[in-house]
Formats: C-alpha cells, sequence, structure tokens
C-alpha cells in the first residue's frame, strides 16, 4: 500500500476539523444536492468537497493504522 502519511503527521491529520463556516457551506449545499436544487456551479463545488472528503478520509485511515502500528 501507498504510505501518504508521515508517522510524524499521524496525529496532526487525525486531529484535522473544517472550519465551522465550510462545515456550514458543505451542509447547505448537501441539503440543495437532496432536493435537487443545486446549480451547475454549487454541483461543482460540491463535487469538489465530496472528493476531498473522501481524501480526507483515507488520509485519517492511514493515519490511524500508523498510530496503531507504533502503539
Amino acid at each position: 500500500m501507498l504510505r501518504i502519511v508521515l508517522s510524524d503527521k499521524a496525529e496532526a491529520v487525525l486531529r484535522f476539523r473544517v472550519a465551522p463556516e465550510l462545515q456550514a457551506r458543505i451542509e447547505e449545499l448537501a441539503g440543495k444536492s437532496t432536493e435537487d436544487q443545486l446549480t451547475e456551479t454549487e454541483r461543482a463545488e460540491y463535487a469538489g468537497y465530496v472528493r476531498a472528503n473522501k481524501f480526507i478520509a483515507i488520509l485519517q485511515r492511514q493515519a490511524r493504522q500508523l498510530i496503531g502500528a507504533t502503539s
């Protein structure tokens, strides 16, 4: 498996949280998406957030594995 997270950064990756303003925007777009009310621009913006969330989840999974391996 390709390792993306450096061992000395694993804790920081696990502590990462989205800024409240951005979280609110993502939730707004998610609601509009559920209602099929997104503009094309909003759809592209929301798709970017979804991709970023998946990438962050991969990083955090790897960080948990690194921490578990060194415990």
